[in-house]
């Protein structure tokens, strides 16, 4: 038994053909899936956190994270077209490393999308709580908080028992989940275009009251704040690689994915650039509201009303945000058990819905439990240094399995390899060195875990292994 042992591309193309998942998608649908995970919490409530360490710089925090994802989508794109099979980073590095380096990274991207959908969850009810409460109404704060809260980089006790919407929001879109993809495809279209409408509402409004005193001096805390706010700014990207988890779904993987996940990205940079000029511009970077930026920012100009509309927006359009997220992840674990590296109970589908439905619900009430007793900065740390992790191996990989499989078909080839994978990882090392030290012991703990798991259970089970 060999823990480096890799898989073949006829066997990632034989597990594509024999899928029991519907191939339903087009690249307009990866697109908006795309879309949809990206823009969420991260523009919602993350730009105001950027905004903290970076002050009016997060304007190039967001240009610095959007360089660092366009390569990123370069690389997954050639990858996706090779492999067009469930499980993303995870599938690709089987073949591109061998076994024990793909469940690492499966693990890895357990962290992130796990993380990531609960980070969602916290932000949408900390702009649910806001809207309710600006109406008057008054709830219980220990059923609106978790336990547990960070003061700098120290946990303390927060005084609250469970944040009970991000529980019951995490939980009604992972029962959409389990219906089936095609429905919740087209349930996250019309999401889209709601959140796209909100985020021009806000440019529209508050670009008549830019003051560009506000933008100065650019760059307050140095280029060290500057790349701290990327480092944290970056959780504003993360989900375009969702597209790459559903190509197994996709009626023409090989041209709908690459057409897909440029189309996200296009549109996700020109929103995010134009929100955060209007943002710092028409509220002092000191005065932003971290938890409620976009409608707080209205109501301090005086338009209340566009400020109530942002935030039901922001609060219908972080729905389709987690739904993706958690799309993203049910696939990584069915991929991985249907590899014998987790219990086959996470690959079992369901024969009415198709979908795998045990997975789905266990995700999800996972994620529940993350997203009712975390604060918000923790989580969102965490979801960024395992994505970054992610993006590092996958641009390795395309250099790797140029050399290893120069054979099999590419029909999208990233340009400049190896040049353009290489500054990829570097632009992503430099973005985790960024992070806090708290949240590198965080992910070593993770990792070590997962070690320990792989060793324990899926060496023992899987499949490859037992194949000569």
């Amino acid at each position: 038994m060999n823990i480096w042992k890799t898989k073949s591309p006829d066997q990632i193309a034989e597990a594509a053909e024999h899928t029991q998942l519907k191939k339903n998608l087009t690249a307009v649908d990866l697109a908006a899936l795309g879309i949809g995970s990206v823009v969420g919490t991260g523009i919602f409530v993350a730009t105001g956190q950027g905004a903290q360490l970076a002050g009016p710089g997060v304007l190039l925090s967001f240009i610095i994270a959007a360089v660092t994802c366009g390569f990123c989508a370069l690389t997954y794109s050639e990858l996706a077209c090779m492999f067009p099979v469930a499980g993303s980073t995870y599938s690709y590095s089987y073949v591109a490393f061998g076994e024990v380096v793909a469940w690492i990274i499966g693990w890895d991207l357990m962290l992130e999308y796990l993380v990531a959908a609960s980070a969602v969850a916290s932000g949408w009810s900390t702009t649910f709580i806001g809207l309710i409460q600006s109406a008057g109404v008054k709830l219980p704060k220990a059923f609106l908080t978790p336990p547990i809260t960070t003061v700098g980089h120290k946990v303390v006790l927060s005084g609250g028992v469970i944040d009970v919407p991000a529980v019951v929001i995490t939980m009604l879109i992972t029962w959409v989940l389990y219906i089936g993809i095609r429905e919740s495809a087209k349930i996250n279209n019309i999401i889209v275009l709601v959140k796209i409408a909100v985020i021009l509402l806000f440019i529209v409004l508050g670009v008549r009251h830019v003051s560009l005193a506000n933008l100065q001096p650019m760059m307050p805390f140095g280029w060290k704040g500057v790349m701290a706010g990327a480092a944290i700014i970056f959780f504003a990207y993360i989900g375009f690689d969702a597209v790459s988890t559903a190509a197994e779904e996709t009626k023409n993987p090989k041209k709908d994915v690459p057409l897909g996940l440029m189309i996200c990205l296009g549109v996700v940079i020109v929103l995010y650039v134009a929100v955060a000029f209007v943002l710092t511009g028409i509220v002092p970077y000191k005065l932003i509201d971290v938890g409620n930026a976009l409608p707080a920012a209205l109501g301090r100009i005086g338009i209340q009303w566009g400020g109530a509309l942002v935030a039901t927006g922001a609060i219908i359009g972080m729905i389709s945000t987690l739904l993706v997220t958690l799309y993203g992840q049910i696939r990584i674990f069915m991929v991985m058990a249907r590899d014998g590296l987790l219990p086959p109970a996470f690959a079992k589908v369901h024969p009415k819905h198709r979908t795998p439905h045990l997975c789905t619900w266990i995700t999800g009430s996972v994620t529940a439990l993350i997203a009712g007793l975390f604060p918000l900065p923790m989580i969102i740390d965490l979801c960024n240094i395992g994505t970054l992790f992610a993006f590092i191996l996958v641009s390795i990989g395309v250099i790797v399995l140029r050399k290893t499989r120069p054979e099999v078909e590419r029909k999208f080839k990233t340009p400049g390899v190896p040049f353009t994978p290489l500054i990829t990882v570097g632009f992503c090392f430099y973005l985790m060195a960024s992070l806090p030290r708290v949240t590198w012991y965080r992910f070593g703990a993770w990792l070590a875990i997962g070690l320990a798991i792989y060793f324990m259970y899926g060496f023992r089970h899987s499949k490859i292994q037992k194949t000569a």
